[in-house]
Parts: C-alpha cells; structure tokens; sequence
C-alpha cells in the first residue's frame, strides 16, 4: 500500500497521463485534415473569416486543438493568421493566381511523366470514372464538386509517379488556390467539363509522354486563364 494510504487508486490513475499528448494529437490532425479538405475543394469562399471558437465548436473541441491546426494550414499558405489573431482564407490577386498555375505547369507534367511507365487499365478505367464524375459536376454547375473531382483525377494520376515529396508541393498550390477557384469557376456560364482530361487519358492508353506533357500544360494553364478572362 502507498505511504498515502492510497495506493491502488493512486496507481491506476497515473498511466493515463502519458496518453493526453497524442490524444491532442490525434484532435488537432483531424481538425487540420477536415479543415485543408474544405479549402482545397473551395467549400470556403476567399476572405471568409473563421474564428477558433467557431472551429473548435464545429468540431465539438476546445481551442487549442483548432489553434493547432490552422497555425499548420497558415504555414502551408491555406489561411492567413494576422497579428491580431484574425483567421481568414486568402484572397488571391490574379498575378498571384498566374504564379500558382506556373508552378502547376512544371510540377504536374513532371509528376504525370514519372507515373506514365507504372499506369495500367484498372488506373484508366479509375481515371474515366472519375472523369464523368467530374463532367456531371460541370453540368450540374456543383463548384465544390467540379475541384475536387478534378484533383482526384489529377491525384490518382500523381501517386503512380511514387514522388512524394513532389506531390506535397502540387498538393500544396492546391491548397491555396481552393477558394479562388470556387469563387472563379462560379462566375462560369459552362455546362460541360473541359476537354483536356480526356486528352491526358488518351495519351496514358498510347502512352505517349510528349502528348501527356502537354495535355497535362495545357489543363493547368488554359483552365485558369479561362477563368481569368
């Protein structure tokens, strides 16, 4: 028995202690991952303002956790974090959005290239599925639905380069063009999905890298300045 007279208790209540770090852990990679999805497929509109409270009762946690994750978003450049604490999504000027979609023009060919010598069937049948998932969002006129269709279709691609760390830097320029592209792409008067995916689907079945670089250049850059104009 503890000198305390309370040994048993004692004893039992101790071990608990070493698991409140990775349950917090645990919380704040939840919130960070809810949150980036949300900013990557434009379910939030440029400029729009959060606060931890907010976040922290959305998800049912107290603030810390929140202040966690959306110091990491901000570091990643999905959401800015001003001096006096106000959290917001970026607005992005149309010089900034040009340089966003450059670097796209270099990371993703490069990626789709790295990928094409390990793409099969099963990946292009993946592929077009997700493509007319993506064309029923354009005709659907379903902005949240058009983004993250068409980074799926981009990103099932990507993984078959087993690039990592340049898909985390492509990931990231997604990231922080989420809510302009929704706000973008809403200004759109189109009902049909553009023709480049099928482009990048064709060159994969002939597996032809100069035509798949250029698809993939030509989706990245025309895509924007279409929405630019």
């Amino acid at each position: 028995m503890s000198p305390l007279g309370d040994g048993p208790s004692h004893a039992l209540s101790r071990p608990a202690r070493p698991t409140e770090a990775p349950m917090a852990g645990v919380v704040h990679d939840r919130i960070y991952r809810a949150l980036r999805a949300q900013v990557m497929h434009g379910e939030l509109l440029p400029g729009k303002a959060l606060t931890l409270r907010g976040i922290g009762r959305s998800f049912g946690v107290s603030m810390t956790p929140a202040r966690e994750a959306v110091r990491r978003l901000a570091a990643e450049g999905a959401l800015t974090l001003s001096s006096s604490g106000r959290v917001a999504t970026p607005s992005l000027s149309g010089e900034r959005i040009e340089e966003l979609a450059s670097i796209r023009a270099l990371l993703e060919p490069e990626l789709a290239t790295r990928a094409l010598p390990r793409v099969h069937f099963a990946l292009i049948d993946r592929m077009e599925a997700i493509n007319a998932a993506n064309t029923e969002a354009a005709m659907r006129r379903d902005p949240v639905a058009y983004i993250r269709t068409n980074l799926e279709f981009h990103r099932t691609l990507y993984l078959r380069a087993q690039s990592p760390a340049m898909l985390a830097m492509a990931e990231t320029v997604w990231l922080q063009l989420g809510p302009t592209m929704r706000q973008l792409y809403s200004r759109l008067r189109r009902s049909t999905a553009p023709p480049h995916h099928r482009m990048i689907i064709a060159a994969l079945k002939a597996g032809d890298e100069p035509a798949l670089r250029l698809a993939l250049r030509t989706d990245v850059t025309q895509g924007v300045r279409h929405m630019l104009t």
